[in-house]
């Protein structure tokens, strides 16, 4: 999306909001996303699964229309901290949706947790950022639980049993989850072969691909976002190093096959969503509204954003306030919530979710298995 589109855009649907507004002042959620930078698509998939959750119904609760302030965090640590800043202090926000990446909440996080304002990373699975925070929440699993399904699924359900890993060692999200793939992998019998590293914006890891190779793995895990993934596998490729590419739900982004092509056919993935996943009235209804806004196949980032919207909906409900704490402490308690993703049970601030196995065939999304935590 350009810059110039997105600034429209954020117009129209601040006042959209405005103009749905009448006697009753609305209740204002802040989205602290990823609308530019490194990770822009996550943030722009989300903001399109709420603008769909917007066109699906009516969004207000206890009488008051709903109203979203976006921030464009452009996916930087200390952007999103100034974003949740922003939105408490200036737009008095009842409480924030977003980032969507575990690094960028960790540093946002901590600023909503101070001043006592809830916040919901729709995509953020590392479990540092829940842990000990009393306003800090997600809408979807943990990384220990999709790194532990990642290595069962190569291990039992591939057959193999000697793995690589590239690791981004400056993304917090993929140091753990590479953690908790090989202690698994490793905890079932399988040998972790070769640890190489990268840092996000490597343009050449064929140094890294060459050690990998001599290594000899039946399987490469890459627990990365989608650019740093698409480079290395098209460098692996060209390499000779023909093996199975394993990834997380960093992999979730259309960018991996833009830049990947070829070299990221047949690459599996734990995410969050496929359409295949969930058939309750609300995730046909989403999927429906979203194929029709946007001529294309709904996303795990988008569905989890809606969800997390809902979440708060919900909580804001439930609570019969508006009062930031009130609404915290009602999210906390959810329990067996229809979403677009099936339904959501939160504990200690972590959405009980199943995992979702994808794999890439000619170019699209092929629904492998739902693991259910």
């Amino acid at each position: 999306m350009k810059r110039s589109v997105l600034v429209s855009l954020v117009g129209l649907f601040v006042l959209a909001g405005a103009v749905t507004a009448s006697a009753a002042a609305p209740i204002k959620i802040g989205l602290n996303l990823e609308m530019t930078g490194g990770v822009a698509a996550y943030g722009q998939q989300g903001f399109e699964g709420i603008q769909t959750l917007q066109k699906m119904m009516k969004l207000e609760v206890l009488g008051r229309p709903v109203e979203f302030v976006l921030v464009d965090n452009k996916s930087d640590r200390v952007e999103s901290a100034n974003a949740a800043q922003r939105l408490i202090q200036r737009d008095h926000v009842a409480a924030i949706i977003g980032p969507m990446i575990s690094g960028s909440m960790l540093a946002a996080g901590p600023v909503a947790e101070q001043a006592k304002v809830p916040i919901i990373g729709p995509s953020t699975t590392n479990p540092l950022t829940t842990q000990g925070r009393q306003f800090v929440f997600r809408a979807c699993f943990i990384d220990p639980f999709q790194g532990q399904i990642a290595a069962r699924f190569a291990y039992q359900q591939l057959g193999v049993r000697r793995a690589a890993l590239l690791v981004d060692v400056a993304q917090d999200y993929a140091v753990g989850l590479g953690n908790f793939f090989a202690r698994e992998f490793t905890k079932l019998g399988g040998q972790v072969v070769a640890t190489q590293y990268m840092k996000t914006g490597d343009q050449d890891v064929s140094a890294q691909m060459t050690a990998i190779k001599a290594a000899n793995p039946d399987i490469l895990y890459m627990p990365n976002y989608y650019a740093e993934i698409a480079i290395a596998a098209v460098q692996a490729r060209q390499l000779g190093l023909d093996v199975p590419i394993l990834a997380g739900d960093g992999a979730d982004a259309p960018e991996l096959i833009q830049i990947g092509g070829k070299a990221v056919e047949g690459l599996m993935h734990t995410g969050f969503y496929h359409v295949k996943a969930f058939s309750n009235p609300l995730a046909r209804q989403y999927v429906e509204t979203y194929r029709k806004l946007y001529n294309k196949e709904p996303n795990a980032f988008g569905a989890l954003a809606a969800d997390s919207v809902l979440i708060i909906l919900d909580a804001i409900k439930r609570a019969g306030s508006t009062s930031p704490e009130a609404i915290a402490k009602a999210m906390a308690q959810t329990k067996d919530l229809e979403v677009t993703t099936g339904t959501v049970t939160i504990e200690d601030g972590n959405a009980i979710k199943p995992v979702v196995i994808r794999k890439l065939v000619n170019g699209q999304w092929e629904y492998l298995a739902t693991v259910n935590p």
